[in-house]
């Protein structure tokens, strides 16, 4: 099973916009160093909107291989076209990640069963594990629960990433899908309460700036030491609110730069963080020991 802090990494970029492959192994050697207990490559605050085919693969590969089976390796492999989702999908199965993550179609706005159709097809086309990833306030589109339901007793479909941080889902998710099937959380605000009540994990942006504190709350979590975790939780809420005073990953990559863990290079149309909210990073960032 996937459990545990998962980071959604950023790709780290050049002043030109190409990738910087040696801040990039910088990045994945500090997880390494601070617990993180799995990798998620070119998802949504990897910018995997904005990689080329070739540029998406191999950010994965090279993550695969600098993490030599340490901890697992998730690929973002998502698309809004089911031949592209596949395309990406084997292309990752083979440099040998463990595991990738495929976002509901965004724009199209499928049906349910549209939905269901395009990941049974994703599924049935490539042998390797498989999360369902639910953010409607990107995509325009829900993947109910019992659709979930349904996808869970597929071959090669094993969990969801649920970032709609409306701690409901899990409820409603809990007795509709097939036993084993990983309930990951996609929101840092509510992923305390949201491990709490029976989640397994969390994919988090927050992660990229403060693993250690990420990995130790999981770690509490599944040790049962709630008042402990709850406590880590509630010193990182600075920085789970303010990573996204705008849209991800421009935050993030702000404070990683402030930092000195990477640039804050984005490519278009992804901007620069406004002027006007680096006060309140600086200050979460400060409120949570990262300077």
């Amino acid at each position: 099973m996937f459990r545990g802090s998962m980071v959604a990494l950023v790709t780290p970029m050049k002043a030109d916009t190409s990738i910087d492959w040696q801040a990039l192994h910088d990045l994945v050697d500090w997880h390494l160093e601070q617990g993180t207990h799995a990798i998620v490559a070119v998802g949504t605050t990897g910018e995997s909107p904005t990689l080329a085919v070739d540029e998406h693969i191999d950010v994965v590969r090279r993550v695969v291989d600098q993490v030599a089976g340490h901890i697992p390796v998730i690929a973002g492999t998502g698309a809004n076209s089911t031949a592209e989702a596949i395309e990406l999908t084997q292309a990752a199965k083979d440099v040998h990640v463990d595991a990738c993550l495929l976002v509901t179609p965004y724009y199209n706005k499928p049906s349910q069963d549209g939905l269901y159709l395009h990941f049974k097809a994703v599924a049935d086309a490539v042998a390797i594990p498989q999360l369902l990833y639910n953010v409607p306030a990107r995509t325009a589109v829900d993947l109910k629960p019992q659709t979930v339901g349904r996808l869970s007793r597929l071959p090669n479909i094993v969990g969801i990433k649920e970032a709609t941080g409306d701690l409901a889902r899990l409820t409603h998710l809990k007795p509709l899908v097939s036993q084993g099937f990983n309930l990951l959380s996609g929101d840092d605000e509510t992923a305390f309460d949201f491990l709490k009540h029976g989640g397994h994990g969390e994919i988090s942006v927050t992660a990229n700036v403060a693993p250690a504190q990420m990995a130790k709350m999981c770690d509490l979590i599944t040790e049962g030491e709630l008042e402990a975790a709850k406590s880590i939780h509630d010193a990182l809420m600075p920085l789970h609110k303010s990573l996204f005073v705008e849209a991800n990953p421009v935050p993030v990559k702000w404070v990683l730069e402030q930092m000195g863990r990477c640039g804050g290079t984005l490519r278009l149309p992804m901007t620069p963080l406004d002027s006007k909210f680096h006060k309140q990073l600086r200050d979460a960032m400060q409120r949570c020991n990262l300077v």
